[in-house]
């Protein structure tokens, strides 16, 4: 009897272990195993130990974007957290139609494929046509250039990506709003304080898993950034990151060295840190949620 209930257990859980396997210890394995090869898909692959990892971490490249995604971070992730918390507040504060309405707005760029967004975003960066500059012109500001100046192209991608994420970090903190007893706020106001003390005091502590989640999730979609950045610049494989790379970015570099320089041993290394990366991250994060559980 007990043979037979582990042999159902096994074979219920038989369809993700499958499915674990081939998505993600195959390609990370694979990865792995390419990473320690130069292989150009055409030849057999040849063993050169960590030739690959010594080129990634000695190139310009790597560099730049490295720099690059750890000035997106600090300023991407914070500033979504904050305009999607600050929008689920107002939400929240609306009730019927509106909040309804509001919700729906707010969320419109989440929906959006990236081709659109980043078209979109095009058309207003225009320095000729473009509605940024047509403002600006009213105060007598000259016309920008903001996807070809190096000094704006980065801020150029940030605007766009906290725009297109607070919508999606707003319902999943709108979410956690609702799940606030309304009692904690009432024995908060009982005791004197006033609106931006229940903010401090009672909104964010409750909603301390659900700002890990969102802080957890916009790190690891920031280190992966690569749609927004390569449509604003309309770059190709054989010419990527903007003008003098001010818009490279790690996913970006990886797949430059694999699909422009044909060299996916190359690529896998970059690949196989990046997955080291994020599953650091990963476990930092649900380290310091345990932690603070346990405040």
């Amino acid at each position: 009897m007990r043979t037979h209930r582990l042999t159902l257990h096994y074979m219920m859980i038989a369809p993700f272990i499958i499915l674990f396997a081939a998505f993600f210890l195959y390609p990370i394995m694979s990865g792995l195993f390419y990473s320690f090869h130069s292989w150009n898909a055409a030849q057999p692959a040849q063993f050169v130990g960590l030739a690959n990892y010594e080129r990634i971490f000695n190139s310009r490249d790597f560099e730049r974007a490295a720099g690059n995604l750890a000035l997106y971070i600090s300023i991407t992730v914070p500033v979504g957290i904050t305009i999607a918390f600050l929008l689920a507040v107002l939400v929240d504060s609306f009730t019927g139609r509106w909040a309804n309405f509001f919700r729906s707005a707010y969320f419109l760029p989440v929906a959006l494929p990236a081709f659109l967004a980043a078209t979109i975003w095009r058309w207003i960066y225009a320095p000729s046509f473009g509605l940024l500059n047509m403002i600006l012109s009213w105060f007598g500001i000259p016309s920008i250039n903001f996807l070809n100046d190096t000094g704006t192209m980065i801020y150029a991608l940030i605007a766009v990506d906290v725009w297109v994420s607070a919508g999606f970090n707003m319902v999943i903190i709108l979410a956690g709003l609702k799940n606030i007893p309304s009692e904690l706020y009432e024995a908060a106001r009982l005791d004197g304080a006033n609106k931006m003390q229940q903010v401090i005091h009672v909104t964010i502590p409750m909603l301390g898993p659900v700002l890990f989640f969102v802080l957890t999730y916009g790190l690891i979609s920031a280190m992966q950034v690569f749609d927004t950045p390569w449509l604003l610049t309309g770059s190709s494989f054989g010419s990527y990151g903007g003008r003098r790379n001010a818009l490279l970015f790690p996913v970006m570099d990886m797949m430059g060295r694999g699909f422009g320089s044909v060299n996916f041993g190359e690529a896998a290394a970059y690949g196989f840190l990046l997955t080291i990366a994020i599953i650091t991250i990963t476990f930092i994060m649900f380290g310091l949620r345990t932690w603070w559980s346990r405040r």
